[in-house]
């Protein structure tokens, strides 16, 4: 089982080598959620969407059928990338892999952070992380799915 976590965690890893951006503008989080919700909607999965660059919030849209709860999902999912920067779905692999949590190895607040898929860094190129792209609505790895599918997609064109 312990190769299994290995490969995935390398392949995690290599997605958040892969999907960097030249340059993030307030154009490109329209473009990014709004393909995310097209993808959603053409698989009839309900999900809410969440873009933040530097703090700011650039993109949030929530589909029928969502509400609240999944605004709780995403900002503990987003607490997460931005306090290891990796996306959330690594570091749930990850805590999986030492067969632990954030709240019994880093004393984080489960309340303020979940270890769980569906947030992913903004990573510039040269420069790093500048902030979140999240989806909530899924299982944890079906939402962070739907972020780097339509990353692969969009950064290929």
């Amino acid at each position: 089982m312990e190769n299994n976590y290995e490969r995935l965690l390398a392949q995690l890893l290599q997605q958040e080598s892969d999907l960097q951006f030249s340059a993030f503008t307030n154009q490109t989080a329209v473009e990014i959620g709004s393909a995310i919700l097209s993808k959603a909607q053409s698989e009839n999965k309900l999900i809410a969407v969440d873009i933040r660059k530097n703090g700011q919030l650039l993109f949030h849209a929530k589909m029928d059928g969502t509400g609240a709860g999944h605004d709780r999902w995403i900002e503990r999912k987003n607490n997460v990338v931005k306090h290891f920067g990796h996306s959330s779905y690594y570091m749930h692999v990850l805590y999986k892999s030492w067969n632990t949590n954030v709240k019994d190895s880093e004393y984080l607040d489960p309340m303020e952070y979940a270890t769980e898929g569906g947030s992913f860094p903004i990573l510039i190129k040269n420069a790093g992380a500048v902030g979140t792209i999240a989806v909530s609505g899924l299982e944890g790895h079906l939402d962070h799915e739907m972020i780097t599918a339509t990353l692969e997609k969009l950064l290929k064109s």
